[in-house]
């Protein structure tokens, strides 16, 4: 009778640790993107910004340290796994007790409620006693204790919330400077806009303008709140991003069409097509999922007359277009993510060393296919939202081997901690008359 008056008792979780609930599964169980749910969610839920933004927080900084929250989670119940519902409200719980300011005891009520609405009221003392352990650290003590028996790598990966192969790759490109790299990635970056060349004004971004970027501003809050975004004449970009797509517009090339290889979703190729049309330029977006495809045609849509840019469905490895005849190429190629970890927090867990591998024979064929468009004397663009050497300077040096008709113009490598933008890589190769 007891437990069943308990039952009654229990109180109803309160709607935006709900919706984190649902959206963290839709993240950890169905391999949805954390922003992209979140901001899916949010635009039908109807909330208050102070409970939106907590709804926020809440997912994006769980996902952040979601690799850490699962080894402290095993270390305070002494089990290896959960209900994956149970598994998100516990991380949802430990993200509260440890990286946000909500009380012990409002934290650890709130997740037993949830989980107990979520799962079922069998698990409702799991959850109280497993978040009581959590507790009794704070993030700090938590990653000391796990350190314990970690070497420097080891260490360095828990205290900065990545996984060991990523911390790897960082001290190989930064040494020292890699604690600091690392760091930035636990960062949220302001969203930063871009205007459409031609379409709009900075000044319509209400924002601060980007320091490098001559069409971009960082705004906080909800991008669709602008006009021009709403119209399709500005959109959300990284100033990365703009940067490199600036670099291959500003590049010495002959006249001739733009050619954009990778183009989803969209973004590089509706700044590049803005540039392109004053020099009487029109701009090919190509992208070989048909869903992306429509959405680079989406970031189009604003732009119109006889220059007008075009977007189809088609796969850069086999082109659907005869070589040698575009006068700048942007192979911006599929890749890893890991200079996004600031807006994809999820993708450092979600990544491996295997899709590295896989990646890395498409990057060099997307490149060898980018060269092979490029009319003589053009210029190619290859750029990935990866620092990793494997996706960069090795795909440059395994291509590049095989050829004796290009030169390399220029490299960049962008760095949150440095740049303050995605750690974007672009290298500027010329085709050779």
């Amino acid at each position: 009778m007891a437990a069943g008056n308990r039952t009654l008792r229990r109180r109803r979780p309160d709607r935006p640790r709900l919706l984190a609930h649902r959206i963290l599964g839709a993240v950890t169980q169905q391999d949805a993107y954390a922003n992209l749910e979140t901001a899916r969610v949010l635009s039908d839920a109807g909330l208050d910004p102070r409970d939106a933004g907590f709804v926020t927080e809440l997912v994006s900084g769980t996902c952040r340290l979601l690799g850490t929250y699962d080894r402290i989670l095993a270390a305070a119940s002494g089990r290896d796994s959960f209900d994956p519902a149970l598994a998100d409200a516990l991380r949802l719980g430990t993200h509260q007790l440890l990286s946000m300011r909500v009380g012990h005891h409002a934290a650890i009520s709130t997740t037993v409620d949830l989980a107990a609405a979520t799962v079922g009221e069998k698990v409702a003392g799991l959850t109280n006693a497993v978040l009581r352990k959590v507790a009794a650290r704070d993030l700090n003590g938590w990653v000391d204790h796990l350190a314990r028996d970690e070497d420097a790598l080891g260490r360095l990966a828990l205290r900065t919330h990545h996984p060991r192969w990523i911390a790897q790759a960082y001290v190989d490109l930064l040494g020292d400077e890699a604690d600091e790299a690392l760091s930035a990635n636990n960062v949220p970056p302001v969203p930063t806009l871009v205007v459409r060349p031609g379409l709009a004004e900075v000044s319509e971004l209400d924002g601060e303008p980007t320091s490098r970027s001559p069409f971009g501003a960082r705004r906080p809050g909800n991008p669709g709140d602008l006009p021009a975004v709403r119209e399709g004449r500005a959109g959300v970009q990284d100033e990365g991003s703009q940067l490199v797509a600036l670099a291959l517009a500003e590049s010495d090339a002959p006249e001739g069409p733009w050619l954009d290889l990778c183009a989803g979703p969209g973004g590089k190729a509706a700044l590049l097509a803005g540039l392109a049309m004053p020099q009487g330029s029109t701009l090919l977006a190509s992208e070989l999922q048909p869903h992306r495809a429509e959405l680079v045609a989406q970031a189009l849509r604003a732009y119109d007359g006889p220059h007008r840019p075009q977007a189809i469905a088609a796969d850069g490895t086999r082109p659907a277009w005869a070589s040698g005849r575009f006068a700048r190429v942007m192979a911006d190629v599929p890749c890893t993510g890991l200079g996004a970890l600031r807006r994809r927090p999820e993708s450092r867990w979600r990544r491996t060393p295997e899709h590295l591998a896989e990646l890395v024979p498409l990057q060099r064929r997307l490149l060898t296919s980018a060269l092979d468009s490029a009319a003589p004397g053009g210029v190619v663009a290859y750029v990935t939202c990866s620092p990793h050497r494997d996706e960069t300077e090795g795909v440059l040096a395994a291509v590049l081997a095989d050829r004796d008709d290009v030169t390399r113009e220029s490299t960049t490598q962008l760095w949150p901690h440095r740049d303050g933008t995605d750690a974007m890589f672009c290298a500027l190769l010329r085709r050779r008359a």
